[in-house]
């Protein structure tokens, strides 16, 4: 067996065509959906003025998105998952057109604006819930630690250019093209996801949609491995809402240097940028279950040292270490799911494992803001890193099957068991 590599292996572009094509569509929505986001904020506030307006729309952006995974899940195990994967791009590159055609009439409205956010957020929530189902039998399960920090790449060099390339754009010729550019790419994306097979799902019997979805919450609930890496993944979730209090920080404990809170907020795509592409080690762990428990205990670590620094240098450092061991358990976190999850399950395991994320985002968002509310901020993102570090401890003591994992045991067991333990 060969040893793996640091640096994240390119083999499976070169040699799976229908991975590459993904590759490449996925690449081009995500610098076309990061031209759109830097977009929609500017628009609506240059038409109110008002931040509570913006804040509206990104809300139903993310209200879109949770009942679009919800309801993706259930879809990608029962119909054909390329064809979901299709007519959800195109319904978004859609929804992207009228955007701009919104742009150039002489008074945009903002009603269009609000509906559109919804909309992209369930179509593109859909989509992705499909194509993530739709990856394990596409490169195989073996392939899974390459595909992941793969994709992760493509989401992580899209956080870091495209609004910048948005900014550009916006700068250069109006919020307009900013939309045109979005829909053009978005539905451009067609083009390679076409040449994907038909990925009917191994079960596609009809069943009432809440039935269908409860079943999926049951495995989760009876599945000790995949269970507990999706209750890990709620804590990392919730270590997210930090960025709430970058601006406190940088303007307190850290200094007040001008450019403080865009430095905080880059940390943490930068070092979850290095944690991808140096992930080739990750398909060869041999127990890594120990090591999700570990990067998610010291994610909130680091969270909470951000509390116990004065100067911003060594909270940089703090944060690109998030970033780093963030992404490595979330690839973990991609593999084992996918590892652990039946075919015919794997569209709602993965829609109740994303939505996680929006709701463990928010929920931390409201606590944090609790805490900084009733202390000063330093204390607060200190309270809360350890007591998520308390917490993420306390359910890897707890998941006693994900702590033996041992890779040394055939991957395909728990899939032949179903809901095994």
């Amino acid at each position: 067996m060969r040893s793996p590599s640091l640096f994240v292996d390119v083999g499976l572009l070169r040699q799976n065509a229908h991975f590459r094509a993904v590759f490449v569509a996925r690449l081009m929505s995500v610098f076309a959906l990061g031209l759109l986001t830097v977009a929609v904020p500017v628009q609506i506030h240059a038409l109110t003025g008002s931040a509570l307006q913006v804040g509206f729309a990104l809300a139903l952006d993310g209200a879109g998105m949770f009942i679009g995974l919800l309801c993706g899940g259930v879809c990608a195990d029962r119909y054909d998952r390329r064809r979901l994967i299709l007519s959800a791009r195109a319904l978004c590159g859609i929804g992207f057109l009228a955007l701009a055609l919104n742009s150039f009439v002489a008074a945009p409205s903002l009603v269009a604006l609000y509906i559109v956010s919804f909309w992209d957020g369930f179509f593109g929530a859909m989509g992705i819930t499909a194509l993530m189902a739709a990856i394990p039998g596409l490169v195989g399960r073996e392939h899974l630690p390459a595909a992941g920090a793969l994709s992760m790449m493509t989401t992580r060099f899209g956080a870091v250019l495209a609004p910048l390339v948005g900014s550009v754009v916006i700068a250069a010729a109006g919020v307009r093209w900013n939309y045109l550019l979005a829909g053009i790419g978005t539905l451009a994306t067609l083009l390679p996801l076409r040449r994907l097979p038909s990925l009917q799902p191994a079960g596609s019997a009809a069943e009432n949609p809440l039935h269908a979805l409860a079943e999926g919450l049951r495995f989760l609930l009876r599945n000790r491995i995949a269970g507990a890496v999706v209750a890990l993944g709620t804590v990392q979730a919730l270590l997210s809402a930090v960025r709430v209090l970058f601006a406190a920080l940088s303007t307190g404990s850290y200094g007040d240097i001008a450019i403080g809170v865009g430095l905080l907020f880059s940390a943490v795509p930068l070092g979850a940028l290095i944690g991808a592409v140096t992930s080739g080690w990750v398909g060869g762990l041999r127990r890594p279950g120990l090591v999700l428990i570990a990067c998610v205990v010291a994610a909130a670590l680091l969270i909470a040292a951000l509390g116990f620094v004065t100067h911003i240098a060594p909270a940089l450092v703090a944060l690109v270490l998030l970033g780093y061991v963030g992404s490595i358990a979330s690839l973990l976190q991609f593999v084992l799911v996918q590892r652990h999850t039946p075919d015919e399950l794997l569209g709602r395991v993965n829609s109740l494992w994303s939505a996680q994320d929006v709701v463990g985002d928010s929920a931390g968002a409201l606590g944090i803001g609790v805490l900084a509310r009733a202390f000063a901020p330093a204390f607060a993102v200190g309270a809360f890193g350890l007591a998520a570090a308390a917490l993420a401890a306390a359910l890897g003591i707890a998941s006693r099957q994900l702590r033996a994992l041992d890779t040394g045991t055939p991957d395909h067991a728990p899939l032949q068991q179903g809901a095994g333990s």
